[in-house]
């Protein structure tokens, strides 16, 4: 692909999502919504290959019909109450429309079933913006309209989220379509205290982008397809210390990151007095740390001693420079949790 052609479609879809997350009238929502889906499907298919030709079709169809709910519900609101503004959803049939389009757009569960199959037939970058980038536009359309959304559906959302998430991604081996059942277990919790506390939301959607922009980079560069072939991992074994560290922190181990979100999380359910709901997430997120306990046990206890007269894969200059960066991230933003407690 040209680097001009390159640099239009990554310049549009910032501006898709700057567009989304600066309007007030529905209209330049949806408008940002839709450069943004635009955008990304060239970069989907610059690979020529029959796998990101499906992958790019079943996305557009299915950001299509978001697309399409999403401006059904704000007409059908503009038709009740005479408003085009976002914050002014007051019926409940176009925010029930409407959340169920905000969750075929972000991949929440039961309407997930798009994501693992687009992610599966994609390169690793072009997976690394889906997951991270493209999540941004519709988690703020979700936080901004929270407080007017039904918390029943919402929650039914989050928990069906965490047991998708978790429960299916026991049983995968490919290394995208793990990521994407993570995917959709974070956005569980993000779903589930959306309209409880956004902050908390908007918190974990940041430690949500830094663990797996962490982990995609460190398969980006150890070139990894599945857990099953160790190759990579062995003439790497650095890199492969810190990659068992980041799936530590997306599965919510403490002292590591991902542990932050999911106590503050844990702890305003508690104070909400959802004591029984609190506990059932809780549970939930042992089957996503099941299956991220078994891919560490397999890159630490299972992989063959290698050395190499070559130089490391991971030193090499061509590598991506942000990854030491983001693994800090990813490992050590628990002491900024006092000052996290004092902006909630």
């Amino acid at each position: 692909m040209s680097p001009y052609t390159l640099s239009m479609l990554m310049s549009s879809l910032a501006v898709g999502t700057i567009t989304t997350l600066s309007s007030y009238h529905w209209f330049l929502a949806w408008m940002g919504l839709e450069i943004n889906t635009l955008a990304i499907i060239p970069l989907m298919t610059k690979t020529h290959h029959p796998r990101a030709t499906e992958s790019a079709t079943k996305y557009f169809l299915t950001q299509a019909t978001a697309s399409a709910l999403i401006l059904f519900s704000t007409i059908m609101n503009a038709w009740m109450t005479g408003e085009w503004t976002i914050m002014d959803m007051n019926h409940h049939m176009p925010t029930t429309i409407l959340t169920i389009a905000l969750a075929i757009k972000m991949g929440v569960a039961p309407f997930h079933l798009w994501l693992p199959d687009v992610l599966q037939g994609l390169n690793m970058m072009t997976c690394l913006i889906l997951s991270t980038w493209q999540k941004l536009a519709p988690v703020a359309l979700l936080i901004l309209t929270s407080h007017q959304l039904n918390p029943n559906l919402l929650i039914m959302l989050a928990l069906t989220s965490m047991i998708v998430g978790g429960w299916v991604g026991l049983n995968q081996t490919q290394t995208r379509k793990i990521m994407a059942y993570s995917s959709i277990a974070h956005l569980g919790w993000m779903t589930m205290i959306g309209s409880f506390a956004p902050n908390l939301a908007l918190l974990n959607l940041l430690v949500y982008i830094i663990l797996t922009s962490s982990m995609f980079m460190m398969l980006m560069t150890l070139n990894s397809q599945t857990w099953t072939n160790s190759q990579p991992l062995t003439k790497t074994p650095t890199l492969a210390a810190f990659m068992m560290i980041v799936l530590m922190a997306l599965g919510g181990l403490p002292p590591t990151s991902g542990f932050l979100p999911k106590w503050l999380i844990l702890q305003e359910m508690t104070k909400q007095h959802l004591n029984v709901l609190s506990a059932t997430t809780a549970m939930l997120a042992l089957l996503s740390l099941f299956f991220y306990l078994r891919l560490s046990y397999t890159i630490s206890m299972t992989s063959p001693p290698h050395i190499s007269n070559s130089s490391l894969i991971w030193r090499k200059k061509n590598n991506l420079q942000i990854i030491p960066m983001m693994i800090t991230l990813s490992a050590m933003l628990m002491p900024m949790a006092p000052t996290l407690l004092m902006m909630n």
